[in-house]
């Protein structure tokens, strides 16, 4: 893996230029969740992701996108698009809606999802927005990834294959899970969910039991590649994760973020790290 120090802050930004940031912010989220309603449509099924998305290389990993609270999968459109061109296959968690179920609640419905799923031979890395990083540490945590990832590094093993080879208890085979890249991820929780009274905002207070039990557990953090932006309204802490790659890119903003070129970059940089085998 890669550095997994945290890179030095970024010079902090006018007030104007932040404000400027916030407003394009919420722009372009309002136009993404519009995206929930383009064709095509689908009644009493799911909704079907795009052709391109299941054409994916045998010899690299597949993706798994994650949304935030609020997101629906297509939320993440853009970002799939790019996955998918660089020849990832992508899959989508249906049922979710808009994300508003706990993070234990829905880290189980995906964890059952992949544990019902065939085992790409290339292995499988969770792709995440905001809470859908908080959703995939729980997966990484409770399907048994960090420990086995955490004890073969200390042997001198291949953590990558230790963490593809995790067996959950809810599982009688491995999901083949190698890691996650996540996105404007609230790892420390955000104290600005003080200010909702919604329990699916609230959820992500720095003393919220999941984001301090999540906070404690620690070995799963080398299999986790952390994304973020120079200014994001919606977590002042900031996303950097002790012991995780740690990648900056130079694009502003919790949700704008997702569609900037350097970012889908620095995924695509993620994925590639979590996948390299030891000596490769």
């Amino acid at each position: 893996m890669a550095d997994h120090a945290a890179p030095r802050a970024a010079p902090r930004s006018s007030l104007v230029r932040q404000a400027l940031w916030w407003a394009a912010d919420y722009l372009y989220a309002g136009r993404r969740q519009l995206a929930v309603l383009s064709l095509p449509w689908s009644v009493g099924r799911p909704r079907p992701t795009p052709a391109a998305w299941r054409q994916g290389d045998p010899e690299l990993p597949e993706v798994y996108l994650v949304p935030g609270v609020y997101e629906h999968w297509t939320f993440l459109r853009p970002l799939g698009d790019a996955l998918a061109a660089a020849g990832h296959g992508v899959r989508v968690v249906h049922g979710l809606g808009v994300n508003r179920r706990s993070i234990p609640d829905t880290a189980d419905r995906l964890e059952r999802m992949l544990a019902g799923a065939p085992v790409p031979s290339a292995g499988i890395v969770l792709v995440a927005h905001s809470k859908g990083g908080l959703i995939g540490k729980h997966v990484l945590v409770t399907s048994g990834a960090a420990i086995e990832a955490a004890k073969a590094a200390d042997a001198g093993e291949d953590p990558t294959d230790a963490a593809a080879a995790a067996t959950p208890r809810t599982s009688t085979r491995p999901l083949g899970l190698l890691g996650m890249v996540a996105v404007a991820t609230p790892f420390a929780g955000a104290r600005r969910a003080r200010i909702f009274v919604d329990p699916s905002i609230r959820a992500f207070l720095p003393e919220d039991e999941t984001i301090v039990m999540l906070g404690r557990e620690t070995s799963i953090n080398g299999r986790i590649v952390s994304i973020y932006g120079p200014f994001d309204p919606h977590i002042p802490e900031g996303s950097a994760l002790d012991g995780a790659t740690n990648i900056a890119v130079p694009a502003a903003g919790h949700f704008r973020v997702l569609a900037a070129p350097s970012t889908h970059r620095a995924v695509l940089e993620g994925i590639a790290l979590l996948a390299q085998r030891d000596g490769a």
